[in-house]
């Protein structure tokens, strides 16, 4: 079983060298919860040193439904941009640049 995650994490690391170029982490996992205007996306990735080591330090993006619109006439449709939790004020279209910019933050890719 460890041989798999070991595997995978590889995969993982592979795939975030090839998308984002310099940037490299490794995804921990993806969800969406919530129904209508409670709906959310997140994803959680682990940077990786300059040598290419998995860190152990972790960013989370997310981000929630857009919606318009008050009570009976709420209408929700498509997603408001990705969030660096650490820093909300930011705004991602999508998690992969997000998170790029949050290992880098940390010194990591």
């Amino acid at each position: 079983m460890k041989n798999i995650s070991s595997f995978f994490g590889i995969v993982f690391l592979i795939f975030g060298l090839s998308i984002g170029g310099a940037n490299a982490y490794q995804l921990l996992s993806s969800k969406e919860l919530g129904q209508k205007d409670a709906k959310n996306q997140n994803v959680v990735v682990k940077c990786t040193t300059d040598t290419g080591k998995i860190s152990t330090q972790t960013c989370t993006m997310r981000r929630y439904a857009k919606c318009s619109g008050a009570g009976i006439d709420k209408k929700c449709n498509g997603w408001q941009a990705w969030k660096d939790l650490r820093n909300p004020s930011s705004g991602y279209s999508d998690w992969r640049s997000g998170a790029a910019a949050c290992c880098k933050s940390k010194g990591l890719r």
